[in-house]
């Protein structure tokens, strides 16, 4: 989670080398299918219905593509993971909440989130968070099945997280920190609460140094199916 294709005219380069999928078709090609370069491209096509996305996040696939693009569905190898136990709770974050009277709320702006998401990252770096995407993740949301963690201070949203939880796994879409370490203490908080929520495995989509510092690491595609398969069922 957490970054951006800049995809372009990705799909144009490379969408006569990968499967397309019709609307009415709910189905996705075998992991092992996507390409190497660019890394993890499976497929294009499909839609963002609440069954397509549900089904492509228990197969390890998810959808990453630009406005006005097709949807390009993806799986890379290596994927980074983050063990809720594994999170580095460093005390500069522990002053860095108490500094700025961090207050963390789990579902009680979702929409403000994604779409806080989608504008910081349109104007710093473009986005993958288009306006269809921002109806697909609330629909999940209105099923139960997308979670935000809100981090306010003085009754200001001010950063956060965003993902789909399927079985004991959380799915990571996006973050965003309007002050210093704002995302962070909401990734501290879903790590501190895993339990409680029943998750097991955090998904971070690709590596960044960033959720490696925080104790993320990498593991084969293959052995991410593995376990998802395992903890989504």
């Amino acid at each position: 989670m957490y970054g951006s294709t800049g995809c372009g005219t990705l799909s144009r380069r490379v969408q006569t080398l990968i499967p397309w999928i019709p609307e009415d078709i709910l189905d996705f090609p075998d992991v092992t299918e996507a390409l190497d370069d660019p890394n993890g491209l499976l497929c294009a096509g499909g839609d963002l219905s609440p069954e397509r996305l549900k089904l492509a996040y228990s197969r390890g696939i998810f959808p990453w593509f630009s406005d006005g693009e097709p949807i390009l569905w993806w799986s890379p190898d290596p994927r980074l993971i983050l063990e809720p136990t594994a999170f580095r709770f460093r005390r500069s974050l522990k002053q860095s909440i108490k500094k700025h009277a961090f207050e963390i709320r789990i579902n009680t702006c979702f929409q403000d989130l994604v779409r806080l998401c989608a504008s910081t990252r349109t104007k710093n770096e473009g986005t993958w968070i288009t306006e269809a995407m921002i109806k697909a993740y609330l629909a999940l949301h209105q099923a139960g099945t997308a979670i935000s963690f809100e981090v306010f201070s003085n009754n200001r949203l001010l950063g956060g997280l965003y993902g789909v939880k399927i079985g004991r796994v959380f799915f990571g879409e996006s973050m965003v920190s309007l002050v210093p370490d704002a995302s962070k203490a909401a990734l501290a908080k879903l790590c501190q609460e895993a339990k409680l929520h029943q998750i097991e495995l955090i998904d971070c989509q690709i590596p960044t140094s960033h959720l490696h510092s925080l104790g993320a690491s990498l593991i084969t595609r293959e052995e991410f199916i593995k376990r998802i398969t395992t903890l989504t069922s």
